[in-house]
């Protein structure tokens, strides 16, 4: 800590290099606020394949595909309500395909660090 210190004092004087400090501060927040929604953006794709999953197996499974696509209206109107338009009927197919499409949640979770 004290090179860091040293790299920021000016020619040995004991005043901050106010800029460096600046540059070096801003530079650690962006750093981490990156790391932060590569993480968002990962756990993201993992609820939405959840999602999908979940309502790909229990509600559209077998004879019921008719009824489902009815129960995937009404419960896109609800999750709107609460979570916004990210919940849309167009979304929960997609989420749907996607699960059906990677279904062994490894291989999402791999997929999940390339995505973000």
């Amino acid at each position: 800590m004290s090179k860091i210190k040293n790299e920021l004092t000016t020619k040995g004087k004991n005043t901050i290099d106010e800029i460096a400090l600046f540059e070096r501060t801003s530079k650690i927040i962006e750093n981490r606020k990156h790391r932060a929604q590569s993480q968002a953006n990962q756990e993201s794709v993992l609820m939405f394949w959840e999602v999908g999953k979940y309502i790909g197996s229990v509600l559209l499974g077998g004879e019921r595909a008719g009824y489902g696509k009815q129960i995937v209206v009404t419960l896109s109107h609800q999750l709107q309500e609460k979570y916004g338009s990210s919940f849309e009927r167009s979304n929960i197919i997609r989420m749907i395909q996607f699960a059906n499409r990677f279904g062994d949640e490894k291989i999402v979770v791999i997929l999940s660090h390339q995505l973000s």
